[in-house]
């Protein structure tokens, strides 16, 4: 007798989208944990696509850095003495070992195991005694450099030499939304945690404002209808739906001073899902944003922030206004964190399978399109 091969991963991911969005049903189990799986999203993902560092208005002085891992790649962001955003490996030429860590400011990048000293732009500034070594060329030991953009404020990090640049990829977010310019917005508060669930589960529960009424009954559920949203098609490089605000939180509101806003631009709430794992909430008052990287099949590493419009950051009430979304959407993590850690539980019971999507959920069916189009079956 034959024993039939499983289907692989990649295998039941195309199988899913190879149907119309009406019907469309949640993505196999096995996209979510599948250790192989995740093993061609680093890869085919990850390696290849723009990933958001974080805001570059956070590194505002020469040497000050942060750090990131893309792809099992060790990576350095940082503020050169020219005023530019570089990015560079963050591996020393010697013997390997990690030079930064966290974030911070430095005048020089110091290897913490032999001393070996690089310059902001990573070239080798100097090495102690190598000099008996006949194959030591200083000038070629510089650290490797990383494309790094800076897009609407966003510093986006790639080890594909040959990605599109964002400002290209992403042009028609400025089309979309040309009114809220995200480079005057200024990041005021940022943090980073680690979720017990897959990525892809916590980017599409940002991607859905279906389970708002349930999920955030006790915070952000009640302050917009459901019968309200619009959910259209989006792009190849990014997902998309908007809300529309009442005026429980003043911050997503257009500031009173504010004269160029007008109708529903003034209370209008984007949430933008740019692939693969950069979630942004705009509102004419403040944005928020969560940028993801996988720490297995079960875990995900989260860089959470949020900041101001210029001109909300220019009231007399802002740190007052600031603070109460701040613990607003701190709740909200907490529910979030609850409602995406028991996806991933369920994901793991042999019992369950996906069901039919929603037309609330358009914008899930199209991150499965996207992941299909990088991942080869």
């Amino acid at each position: 007798m034959t024993r039939h091969q499983p289907i692989s991963a990649a295998a039941e991911l195309h199988a899913n989208v190879a149907v119309p969005f009406a019907q469309a049903h949640a993505m196999p189990k096995s996209v979510y944990t599948s250790p192989d799986f995740l093993d061609l999203e680093q890869r085919h993902v990850f390696a290849k696509d723009w990933i958001c560092a974080g805001r570059a208005e956070t590194l505002p002085e020469p040497g000050d850095y942060l750090t990131l891992t893309i792809a099992g790649e060790p990576v350095i962001v940082l503020r050169d003495r020219e005023g530019g955003i570089r990015a560079l490996s963050n591996v020393c030429r010697h013997r390997m070992s990690t030079l930064l860590q966290g974030r911070g400011s430095v005048r020089s990048i110091v290897c913490p195991y032999h001393a070996w000293t690089y310059n902001l732009d990573g070239s080798l500034r100097g090495a102690a005694a190598m000099g008996q070594n006949e194959d030591f060329c200083k000038e070629k030991l510089g650290l490797p450099a990383i494309r790094a953009e800076v897009w609407q404020g966003w510093i986006m990090v790639t080890l594909n030499p040959e990605a599109p640049l964002p400002s290209v990829a992403l042009k028609g977010i400025a089309d979309l939304i040309p009114y809220l310019d995200m480079s005057t917005y200024t990041e005021t508060y940022r943090e980073s945690f680690n979720w017990a669930t897959n990525w892809k589960v916590l980017a599409e529960n940002f991607m859905e404002s279906y389970h708002l009424p349930m999920c955030h009954a006790g915070t952000i559920g009640g302050a917009s209808n459901l019968n309200e949203m619009i959910c259209p098609e989006g792009t190849e490089a990014f997902n998309y739906h908007w809300i529309l605000k009442n005026d429980s939180v003043p911050l997503a509101l257009a500031h009173p001073s504010n004269t160029t806003l007008e109708g529903e631009e003034r209370r209008k709430t984007w949430l933008l899902a740019i692939y693969p794992s950069l979630l942004i909430t705009l509102t004419p008052g403040y944005f928020w944003y969560l940028s993801l990287t996988p720490d297995g099949p079960g875990r995900v590493n989260v860089l959470f922030g949020m900041g101001m419009s210029a001109d909300w950051l220019a009231d007399p009430q802002a740190e007052a206004h600031l603070a109460s979304v701040k613990a607003l959407l701190d709740d909200v993590n907490v529910e979030d964190k609850g409602c995406t850690e028991k996806v991933y539980r369920g994901l793991l019971s042999g019992l369950a399978s996906p069901g039919p999507l929603s037309h609330l959920e358009r914008p899930n069916f199209e991150f499965a399109q996207y992941l299909a189009s990088r991942i080869p079956a």
